[in-house]
């Protein structure tokens, strides 16, 4: 089978395509001939992993395709010919990978196998972050950061339909922020022109928001801190603006009582995966199902073009999933 790994760690000319044998099954899994991947910032932090060691793994960990076999004899749902869609442990720039029949997700009959691969990573990470980590309630406000990325525009639409939240949102173009009004963001700010703690606070009359979704890091802190209310949640989710902070003040979280919490999805445990995915088909996918919510595509490529991909999501062009069609 035809796949994508890296010859070394670097830059995204480093991806080169193989061929591989296809994968084998361990109890439990299913073989999935993949239809569509998706390229996610793990995916770019993989690559430019100085400690990896050969052999290099086959990037990608989500897809949508076909089950061509299920070797868990206690399912019979999971037929070969379903419709499915779910991460995986690296393997998605493939023509074939395995997942655990605990982590797949059906895809709708309305919906294509592209809009399925925009699913997985970013609307599971969305649900963790602002339900499971971030425990947001009915009527709170959010401050969602970069917007109109993959997550960003999960979450508005998971806050928005699910929650009834006020949902406040930064991106850096005013096109981007227009897309996120359309998903429906209430409060949008250009973090390039404006200062958005001090706009935030006018927003919430002076109070702050409940939660924050932050992919940012080091560059927001204060401003974040600035934007909590008293006994707000704050989750970190990347450090696209750096990872260290100078002369961090703790004065400031332990006055506010603000509870700081960090995750990152890829590198959890198959159980928590999986748990994560049933929750998520039990109270999301219906909305899926009625087009109350839907996948964000931004721009889909061939899988020979994944360096071009790779750099596209680099220079922040998207607005939603960028994603890379293996087979029609």
């Amino acid at each position: 089978m035809k796949a994508i790994s890296i010859k070394n760690p670097g830059n995204s000319e480093q991806l080169e395509i193989k061929e591989y044998t296809i994968p084998k099954l361990n109890e439990g899994d299913l073989l999935i001939q993949v239809k569509a991947s998706a390229v996610n910032r793990t995916d770019i932090m993989t690559r430019e992993n100085k400690q990896l060691a050969e052999p290099y793994p086959i990037l990608g960990v989500e897809v949508a395709g076909v089950v061509v076999e299920n070797s868990n004899n206690s399912d019979n749902q999971l037929v070969p010919g379903t419709r499915v869609a779910g991460l995986v442990n690296h393997g998605g720039y493939a023509e074939y990978v395995v997942m655990p029949s605990n982590r797949a997700i059906r895809i709708p009959d309305n919906m294509s196998f592209e809009s399925a691969a925009a699913i997985p990573e970013v609307f599971l990470t969305a649900y963790q972050t602002l339900y499971w980590l971030g425990e947001l309630k009915p009527d709170e406000t959010v401050l969602i950061h970069a917007g109109a990325s993959g997550v960003g525009t999960a979450a508005i639409q998971l806050a928005k339909k699910m929650t009834k939240a006020r949902v406040i949102v930064t991106a850096g173009s005013n096109e981007k922020l227009q897309f996120c009004k359309e998903l429906g963001a209430d409060k949008v700010i250009n973090y390039k022109e404006e200062e958005f703690d001090q706009i935030v606070l006018n927003y919430t009359e002076q109070k702050g928001v409940d939660l924050i979704l932050d992919f940012i890091g080091a560059s927001y802190w204060e401003k974040n801190l600035t934007s909590l209310k008293i006994d707000g949640r704050w989750v970190l989710i990347g450090v696209l603006g750096g990872a260290i902070v100078e002369n961090i003040n703790l004065g400031k979280l332990l006055q506010k009582r603000i509870t700081l919490k960090g995750t990152l999805l890829t590198s959890r445990s198959d159980d928590y995966k999986a748990k994560l995915t049933n929750e998520f088909v039990e109270h999301v996918m219906p909305y899926f199902e009625k087009d109350l919510i839907k996948p964000i595509v931004d721009t889909v490529f061939l899988l020979d073009d994944a360096a071009k991909a790779h750099r596209y999501m680099e220079d922040n062009k998207n607005s939603g999933k960028i994603i890379l069609k293996v087979e029609d």
